[in-house]
């Protein structure tokens, strides 16, 4: 293969069969599970990175479902995303995240800088009850449960929350093993469509674990806890700070 081909074919690894394809990248019928909770406003200090800052000590912990995207397939997701400030505008910025294919779990790493492991998490209905689970290894780590469609919510409204930033931080290593790229990303989710909302009593339960740390943001309180269905299309991202440009 020439050089030229190298470079016109090159956009993923490995370079004659790239673990996932090129976007856009649009989900249908996307399901969120979202328990927003209170923590330890120290617990959060030790893992926002600046320049982001925060307001109020909550974590979202977040189930979603993909039944179907295109790209990445079928699959879920679990994790907890953290609302902050970046130059005073109000976002999200993801902090860990966990799901069972391996496709996305590349490309939202080597694309956007998605902090995302291999694990085990669920989202089904059981009985009148929305539940929400993740299993690292044979170890359970998360719980969350949510009455079933209690109360409708404002589509126009969610559809306006999920489209705010949202921030990564994306982290590439040299060959020598320092940093090569270690910059923080603006990502957009785009062209919304909201198919429900509702909100419910809910829970959550978090367990320690080495190495699916959740339970370090322990749950101090149950503020709120959302359910929604959307189409959506996942935005590439863009770089709004590079930590090795200091």
């Amino acid at each position: 293969m020439k050089i030229d081909e190298v470079r016109r074919r090159a956009f993923a690894m490995p370079l004659t069969s790239p673990a996932f394809p090129k976007g856009p990248y649009r989900f249908y019928d996307r399901e969120y599970f979202i328990v927003t909770y209170r923590t330890d406003r120290e617990a959060l200090e030790r893992v926002v990175p600046e320049p982001l800052t925060f307001d109020e000590p909550l974590v979202k912990y977040e189930f979603i479902r993909m039944p179907n995207s295109t790209g990445f397939g079928d699959y879920t997701e679990s994790g907890q995303v953290i609302p902050v400030k970046f130059n005073g505008v109000a976002g999200g910025y993801t902090h860990a995240m966990f799901l069972n294919d391996g496709p996305p779990i590349l490309g939202g790493r080597e694309l956007w800088g998605f902090p995302k492991k291999y694990a085990q998490p669920c989202l089904f209905t059981n009985t009148d009850t929305l539940l929400g689970t993740l299993d690292y290894g044979s170890v359970r780590v998360a719980t969350g449960a949510m009455g079933f469609k209690y109360e409708a919510l404002d589509n126009a409204a969610i559809a306006r929350s999920l489209s705010s930033p949202n921030y990564l931080l994306k982290i590439i290593p040299h060959v020598d093993g320092s940093p090569r790229i270690l910059e923080l990303v603006d990502y957009r989710l785009e062209d919304v469509i909201i198919k429900g909302a509702w909100s419910g009593p809910a829970s959550l339960e978090l367990h320690p674990h080495a190495l699916a740390p959740v339970a370090d943001l322990p749950v101090r309180e149950i503020v709120s806890a959302i359910h929604v269905i959307a189409d959506l299309t996942l935005g590439l991202g863009k770089v709004v700070h590079d930590y090795l440009a200091e």
